[in-house]
């Protein structure tokens, strides 16, 4: 069957102040940047489509255009009878907890943050356990044994992919070498592809040769650089590999589109309470697919799959930066 999706146009977002209204259904609210950034909203936008496709359903779906537009959206689609009502990225969190409990009936999901309420499932990722493993990746193909980590804007979250990401790479080569930077401190940071780019020249300088990008659109500038450059880089979220093949040595899943997608599935159903997506669930890992698949050699391969393993079954733990905001293996 055709893919049906309620798009609303930006002619149609002009009248979120004036009572436009759409129809029921579930429906999702990308975050800044776009659906199509190649990376976090797309995976989302990939789950959303997935279910579209295989049930010939529709959904509504919306991209802000700024932050004042957030909690209009939220109240705009539970007007509408929209039901559940997802929405993607952390910055959803304070408008959410502002609007949930006028609209008990609605289900509303959270990924990336958490709201405590009846109506509400929060959806969190085990970051750090999917950086671990490309960390280990990166340890594994440098041939300088300098990696290096480019963040969007310098939060607490961004910082637990790093970290993650400083361990793996601790425990491929304990004599490795990593260099982080954040692109800045304001949502501007997920869309600057230049200063992106500027960072990972100032990497390889220092004599970076994998770098790993966690920042949104930002990182499609920090994988063309690398790309140019000649070295390696790490995506993230969604599967970046295509985007320079032979040049992106892996991309660290967030499985987004999964959390998305599921939700979708249980519709009006959904669970909600706080969920947890890591290395056990499916939820977060690494790609290997034809255009990486020069790079990784079978021993990276088993390598990291016994490290994902022993995740799964509790005897590795990687520590969280989010817990108590440190982090053994990087200094920021």
């Amino acid at each position: 069957m055709t893919l049906m999706t309620k798009i609303l146009s930006a002619t149609t977002a002009l009248a979120l102040t004036a009572g436009a209204a759409w129809a029921d259904g579930p429906a999702i609210i990308y975050d800044l940047g776009g659906k199509f950034d190649k990376s976090f909203n797309e995976s989302a936008f990939g789950g959303a489509q997935r279910w579209a496709e295989e049930t010939g359903e529709e959904f509504a779906e919306f991209e802000i255009t700024s932050d004042a537009q957030r909690e209009q959206a939220i109240r705009r689609f539970a007007e509408a009878g929209n039901n559940p009502i997802v929405m993607a990225g952390f910055s959803w969190a304070t408008p959410l907890s502002e609007a949930a409990g006028d609209y008990p009936d609605t289900k509303f999901v959270l990924i990336d943050m958490v709201v405590d309420a009846p109506n509400v499932r929060s959806v969190v990722f085990n970051e750090h356990e999917g950086s671990y493993l490309v960390g280990m990746m990166a340890a594994e193909a440098s041939e300088t044994d300098i990696v290096s980590f480019v963040g969007g804007m310098d939060i607490p979250l961004i910082r637990k992919f790093a970290c993650g990401y400083a361990q793996g790479v601790m425990a491929a080569n304990p004599d490795a070498t990593v260099i982080a930077n954040m692109t800045g401190t304001t949502p501007s940071a997920w869309n600057d592809p230049v200063k992106g780019s500027e960072l990972t020249l100032s990497q390889i300088s220092q004599g970076s040769d994998v770098v790993f990008a966690a920042a949104g659109g930002t990182g499609i500038g920090v994988l063309q650089t690398a790309a140019d450059e000649g070295i390696l880089s790490i995506g993230v979220d969604a599967n970046q590999n295509y985007l320079h093949p032979g040049q992106v040595l892996t991309s660290m899943l967030k499985r987004v589109d999964n959390a998305v997608y599921e939700s979708f599935v249980a519709g009006e159903g959904v669970e909600v309470g706080f969920n947890v997506m890591g290395v056990s669930n499916d939820g977060v890992g690494y790609a290997l697919d034809e255009h990486n698949a020069d790079l990784v050699s079978a021993e990276m391969q088993a390598m990291v799959d016994e490290a994902a393993a022993a995740m799964a079954s509790g005897e590795l733990m990687v520590h969280d930066y989010m817990s108590d905001e440190t982090c053994p293996a990087l200094e920021f």
